[in-house]
């Protein structure tokens, strides 16, 4: 969720600096939105990563 947030918090900055002629308002904006975009990422993997541990799990100790 934070991902998500970043990126449009950071599309808002980079948006606002588009419009007002701010370059470093825009900059700033597109840094926080790659940063969303990092975040959401790791924790889609993250996710993948504990399925794949889950499944290892099931293999290793049937119940």
């Amino acid at each position: 969720m934070a991902g998500k947030t970043d990126q449009m918090k950071g599309q808002a900055k980079e948006a606002i600096g588009d419009v007002t002629g701010n370059k470093d308002l825009k900059s700033e904006g597109k840094a926080d939105r790659q940063a969303g975009e990092a975040k959401e990422k790791a924790g889609k993997v993250e996710e993948k990563v504990e399925e794949v541990i889950d499944k290892a799990k099931g293999v290793l100790h049937p119940k």
